[in-house]
């Protein structure tokens, strides 16, 4: 096995995804470091509660093994996946925490509840009863709004992870209500599977490169995957990898393009840990991790979330039908002239090709190895998904470059943390129809959005101020032909 040392660069957002242990980074499965960072590990057990008189809402009892041996068509598996999305989950469910853990209050699994309610706390999670309840909106420039299964959130449905002590009063005089956190806005979920397949392949294209590098002692080695350049890095004869150049990424050169930080690789993973913070639904591959029986968090209920039904889940969205562009008139033409002439398309790519047309999902995940442990693979160019075909991969017009950028300190969070302003590049498809935008649904339109772009995008957005009106209107022309999926779900109607 080759050690790869990494011996400068910037800091990890946390480390859950490799551990460095004798200058070597071990493979370790996201289950277990979301495990750590998420469920904690001393939950107080307690007796078990009265089950609801109405019993589990979740009917979904398809396994893993049928799965696997593709005992059931792709509709059936993506029907089922709908209904675990969609499920409003019930205490017999396994909804919420247990019994408050006084030692650590905030880790997932032992936090209180508003008011003693016994259900919701809104800041800090617990704040849903259903993926639904977050991806609900398909448009919101029709009046009133159209819903659609996958689609973004308005700002009533916004997250507020590590919120713990919102100054709501203005008691610190700043001038504003003060928070500790993070505040998220829920994006749209179409697409997913271009997204998490054009990932994927950049992770192997960058994961080469690092081999290519320890191969090649002392040669600086550009990190570039698909058109987008991660910066640069370099090994010596003894394996040590140089990584402070390295940009955009974490040093172990994963693309995760999943979360405002770029912190999960696919759908599965954002999925355990959206279903333990938003609903206290605990993942049963999460929880043997714990080894402390299958009910961890002392509600009464085992096995909440079974692996197959995160298979389902997890084939339901990398299967939702993809956003689409209409055709532009000579106004919206020229207005994508504008918008790659000012720089935006720098970062928003408009479009990233694969190499393959079928996205394998894997499980139990390896996070370098993409190919590793797949358990089924779709056809991307196929229904619903329908990517265009390039060659032998797809076209997928995300317009993102599945990188971070620092985006100025006006949107930076109040984290701490070295991240603070760093976001993932929002993927633009869809934009059209998916306000509010930014990262917490701060801007209620494109151009308010584009105005509050800082730090890398600071010039762009200076450029868009100074066009002319016209110019403006036509860039805006341009953004409003990116579209969200004008039905979604019709085939399993």
């Amino acid at each position: 096995m080759r050690i790869r040392t990494l011996v400068s660069g910037a800091s990890s957002m946390c480390p859950v995804n490799s551990h460095s242990q004798g200058g070597r980074i071990l493979d370790t499965t996201h289950l277990f470091a979301l495990f750590a960072l998420l469920v904690g590990c001393a939950l107080p057990l307690a007796a078990a509660a009265r089950p609801e008189f109405e019993g589990p809402r979740l009917d979904v009892d398809i396994t893993q093994a049928e799965i696997e041996a593709r005992t059931h068509t792709l509709n059936t598996l993506r029907s089922a996946g709908r209904r675990v999305f969609s499920t409003p989950f019930n205490k017999a469910d396994g909804h919420g925490d247990g019994p408050m853990d006084p030692s650590d209050p905030t880790a997932l699994g032992g936090r209180p509840t508003l008011q003693d309610n016994g259900t919701f706390l809104r800041f800090n999670g617990l704040d849903s009863q259903t993926c639904l309840e977050c991806h609900s909106i398909l448009s919101n420039r029709t009046i009133p709004a159209t819903f659609g299964v996958g689609g973004a959130g308005s700002a009533s449905a916004n997250a507020f992870p590590g919120v713990v002590a919102p100054d709501i009063a203005d008691a610190e005089n700043n001038g504003f209500a003060a928070i500790s956190g993070r505040i998220i806005n829920p994006p749209i979920l179409f697409g997913a599977g271009g997204i998490e397949l054009v990932g994927k392949e950049m992770t192997t294209d960058l994961q080469d490169l690092l081999d290519h590098a320890l191969d090649h002692p002392n040669v600086v080695i550009s990190l570039d995957a698909k058109g987008v350049n991660f910066g640069t890095l370099v090994c010596d004869e003894a394996g040590a990898c140089d990584m402070s150049n390295v940009q955009g990424i974490e040093e172990d050169l994963v693309v995760r393009p999943f979360g405002r930080k770029g912190e999960f690789i696919s759908t599965r993973q954002f999925d355990q840990g959206a279903l333990l913070f938003h609903l206290g639904m605990q993942p049963v591959e999460i929880v043997e991790l714990l080894g402390r029986g299958p009910d961890p968090d002392g509600d009464g209920v085992e096995n909440e979330i079974t692996v197959g039904q995160l298979s389902l889940l997890s084939i339901f969205i990398t299967t939702l039908e993809r956003p689409i562009q209409l055709k532009p008139n000579g106004q919206a033409r020229n207005g994508e002239r504008l918008f790659d002439q000012i720089g935006c398309a720098d970062c928003h790519v408009p479009m990233l090709t694969t190499q393959s047309r079928s996205l394998g999902l894997a499980f139990p995940e390896i996070d370098h190895d993409p190919s590793a442990n797949v358990y089924y693979s779709m056809n991307l160019s196929k229904r619903p998904t329908g990517f265009d075909r390039s060659g032998p991969g797809l076209r997928v017009p995300m317009f993102a470059d599945l990188k971070r950028h620092d985006m100025g300190e006006s949107l930076a969070e109040s984290t701490g943390s070295d991240l603070a302003s760093m976001f993932t590049t929002a993927r633009l498809w869809g934009v059209a129809d998916s306000a509010p935008y930014l990262h917490d649904g701060r801007a209620l339109t494109i151009s308010a959005a584009i105005l509050l772009h800082g730090g890398e995008a600071e010039a762009s957005a200076a450029a868009f101020d100074n066009l002319s009106d016209t110019d403006i209107e036509a860039v805006l022309a341009f953004l409003n032909t990116l579209r969200n999926p004008s039905k979604v779900g019709r085939d399993l109607d």
